[in-house]
């Protein structure tokens, strides 16, 4: 590979490279370092291991990096036979420390936006590389790609974000997007995602890097909607370019007081033709739950069997913008809050208060913090528009969701017979 080649990796696939061949001292190397040193090693063969010797520097990785760096998992092979060696998993605080990598090549370190509002303020943020700006101030387009304001993910951030917000020094997404709130809420879901639900992504490289692209996933959570939360953070977190997923709900996340506004800001849409089509004419990643209600509210005994998808409505959507259509399959969310039964009376009593909410019954469930279920999100190969540009044939449409549902339904029965725990 060439040098430009090996600088678009991480950090982590470098060091996995540099331990393919067998690079002494790696585990102390900067991302540079790594760099030059798998072109220098790169006309000389691995040399294989040992079989009963482990490579000279596994121990030097393991302790440079502490035990906290990695969850380690075992498992038995059989009853008196001695314990597989030990799968190491990075930890949340490792697998932050690599996307905070990451991110930093996206910002140019030696400079700070000098943009100054009319009362005197200077800005003082991190200038995006290759503009003369931060990411408010500058060309950098807030709806598609979500670049942390401060150069990294952090608490330790905060107080910058604050006053932004409260300078209101830059513009907002036509439909409500606010990049300060939505960082903010990037900041909060990534404890559920690195650390509590450890959620691990599958086929990432399936998701477009540019133009709009329609996300289709299964649906579960029975009290609160974290699939669409861990979608939304997975893309982000584990995309080359990190890009922006709006995620659609119904009327219920666009009517409460507070809850709605903070929906809309952190660049939540309305789930009508009206607001997708909107965002994918932007070029946004619009992620969706066919399912519905009905998914939403599953009871325990029919969790992961993927509900009919309605009648097919992103499939016209797609086709008439001319966007791909992305399967996903995630599994962990029909867990969180195992439902023991659903209540159509709850449903009525919810619709006295709330006429305009679709619901036909409520979850019942008996935990009110969500379990730690570990959690997978699997990506599909795209499916490309037959008819870009105009509305796709009823009958074609019903077919074509189908289709895309039966994806996502094999997909979670091969992820569920594969997993070794639900914890």
């Amino acid at each position: 590979m060439t040098r430009s080649e090996l600088e678009r990796l991480t950090k982590a696939e470098l060091m996995g490279r540099a331990r393919s061949l067998d690079i002494a001292g790696r585990s102390r190397m900067t991302k540079a370092q790594l760099v030059d040193a798998l072109l220098a090693a790169h006309t000389r063969p691995p040399e294989a291991p040992t079989p009963t010797t482990p490579p000279e520097d596994f121990v030097e990785d393991i302790g440079t990096l502490g035990d906290d760096d990695f969850d380690i998992s075992f498992r038995e092979i059989g009853t008196g036979d001695p314990v597989a060696a030990p799968t190491p998993r990075l930890s949340g605080r490792a697998r932050r420390a690599e996307l905070n990598d990451r991110l930093a090549t996206f910002f140019d370190p030696n400079r700070r936006c000098g943009w100054t509002s009319l009362e005197g303020y200077t800005c003082g943020l991190p200038v995006v590389a290759g503009d003369s700006a931060c990411v408010l101030h500058g060309q950098h387009d807030i709806v598609d790609v979500v670049l942390p304001l401060g150069g990294h993910l952090g608490f330790d951030t905060w107080p910058a974000m604050l006053r932004q917000l409260w300078l209101a020094s830059y513009d907002t997404d036509p439909i409500g997007l606010d990049p300060v709130v939505a960082e903010m809420t990037w900041h909060l879901v990534n404890y559920l995602y690195f650390d509590y639900f450890k959620v691990e992504v599958e086929g990432i490289e399936h998701v477009p890097m540019d133009g709009g692209a329609i996300l289709v996933a299964n649906h579960g959570g029975a009290a609160l909607p974290y699939d669409g939360l861990m979608l939304t953070a997975a893309v982000a977190n584990e995309s080359p370019i990190p890009r922006r997923l709006r995620v659609t709900a119904t009327e219920l996340f666009n009517i409460i007081p507070f809850l709605a506004p903070w929906f809309r800001k952190a660049g939540g849409l309305y789930a009508s033709r009206a607001d997708v089509t909107h965002a994918l004419r932007a070029g946004s990643l619009v992620g969706v739950f066919p399912e519905g209600e009905k998914g939403f509210m599953k009871p325990v005994w029919d969790a992961y069997e993927v509900q009919r998808f309605g009648r097919g409505g992103f499939v016209s959507i797609a086709e008439h913008v001319g966007v791909p259509i992305v399967p996903v399959a995630i599994v962990g969310s029909e867990e969180v809050h195992p439902a023991v039964t659903v209540s159509k009376r709850l449903a009525k009593l919810v619709q006295m208060v709330m006429p305009d909410q679709r619901v036909d019954q409520i979850a019942v469930f008996l935990n009110p913090i969500p379990l730690p279920i570990r959690w997978k999100i699997r990506f599909h190969a795209a499916v490309e528009p037959d008819h870009a540009g105009r509305e796709a044939d009823p009958l074609e449409m019903l077919e074509r969701a189908e289709s895309i549902r039966g994806t996502i339904q094999r997909s979670l029965n091969e992820m569920l017979a594969d997993r070794d725990g639900r914890f």
